[in-house]
């Protein structure tokens, strides 16, 4: 469970990605960027109640801690406490009962100093100093390129990182390198939505990525030849993600903030969101709205178990159905109705 202080860069979900400048290389999803040409740095591990991790990853920070990661003391034993929540949402708790706080810090000799100052709080009451210890040297920049590979979409259509080569049997390749914005082909919903794109090109029309993060799903229409192209996010970080991978790929496509596209006038055949279940019930009326009539709604973002409910979101404009499912995630899809004749 990373913390996210100032100036902490935080790991993005699985699936998620992608917005680093083309031809740059991407940094390490858990280290700030500067700390990927540090050669020798010093962990201070500490073991602390659920009460007190807060304030001590808000102090290791006040410290100059250059990133604080937040573990289960008893992981993988018999007293292990998974924390899931649903992606994108908050965990149900903050930490496990038993935590392992681990703070990376330049210099040993400031790993110590922090040890001693935390020592000397009240707040401290209840935790201990387990170690400080060296991190072995790694090259960074290839430990975080080799997590990433080639991810295939169908047996032709790959998502390829930038410092990889593309596998043989493809014969269309997006380039998509990890960055801030969601969205790298690796996550199941993205994979779903790609798909469902790339058997549908010859429908694809007008096309709206609503909740574009890296713009993934934008440049994957185009590449299949849609046009024109809109994508939107309420993140500005997405935003400059998509213009920047659009342009990577050699495709060309608007990105913006929701404003964008306001007023909706039905002016899409196709709208895409792969987003989550909360906001896409939602914003079911205003998607529904971008649609022409026989125009093509595609939504991920989706558990199983939360079909029905999106199913009852949607049906006064439209009918979804499942079209495809993976890992427990599924893909669903509907057609606006076109006016009947009098």
């Amino acid at each position: 469970m990373p913390r996210d202080p100032a100036r902490l860069q935080d790991a993005a979900p699985p699936g998620q990605v992608s917005g680093d400048a083309p031809g740059s290389f991407p940094f390490c999803p858990c280290l700030p960027r500067e700390v990927l040409h540090v050669s020798a740095m010093f962990e201070l591990l500490l073991l602390s109640p659920e009460a007190q991790v807060e304030t001590l990853c808000d102090s290791l920070d006040a410290l100059d801690a250059l990133s604080v990661s937040v573990e289960d003391a008893d992981a993988q034993t018999e007293s292990e406490q998974p924390l899931f929540g649903e992606p994108g949402m908050p965990a149900p708790r903050e930490s496990w009962d038993r935590s392992v706080l681990v703070a990376l810090f330049r210099q040993e000799e400031a790993a110590r100093e922090a040890a001693r100052l935390l020592q000397m709080q009240d707040f401290f009451a209840g935790s201990q100093v387990v170690d400080v210890r060296a991190v072995p040297d790694q090259d960074w920049v290839r430990l975080t390129q080799s997590q990433f590979a080639p991810v295939d979409i169908t047996p032709t259509f790959w998502i390829v990182p930038s410092w990889h080569e593309a596998p043989a049997e493809a014969r269309q390749i997006m380039r998509l390198d990890p960055g801030l914005a969601f969205g790298t082909g690796t996550h199941p919903t993205t994979r779903m939505c790609l798909r469902w794109i790339a058997h549908h090109a010859a429908e694809l029309g007008h096309v709206l990525d609503y909740g574009c993060g890296s713009g993934i799903l934008a440049i994957g229409a185009a590449l299949f030849g849609a046009h024109p192209i809109d994508a939107v996010d309420i993140d500005p970080a997405a935003v400059e993600s998509t213009l920047a991978n659009a342009a990577a790929n050699h495709v060309t496509l608007r990105a913006g903030l929701p404003d964008l596209v306001d007023p909706p006038a039905a002016a899409y055949q196709t709208v895409i969101a792969n987003i989550l279940a909360t906001p896409l019930k939602v914003l079911a009326p205003l998607l529904c709205s971008h649609l022409q009539a026989g125009g093509h709604l595609v939504l991920a973002g989706i558990l199983e178990r939360q079909a029905e409910e999106l199913q009852q979101a949607y049906a006064p404009y439209v009918s979804l159905q499942v079209t495809d499912r993976e890992d427990g995630w599924i893909l669903m899809t509907a057609t606006a109705p076109k006016p009947t004749r009098a």
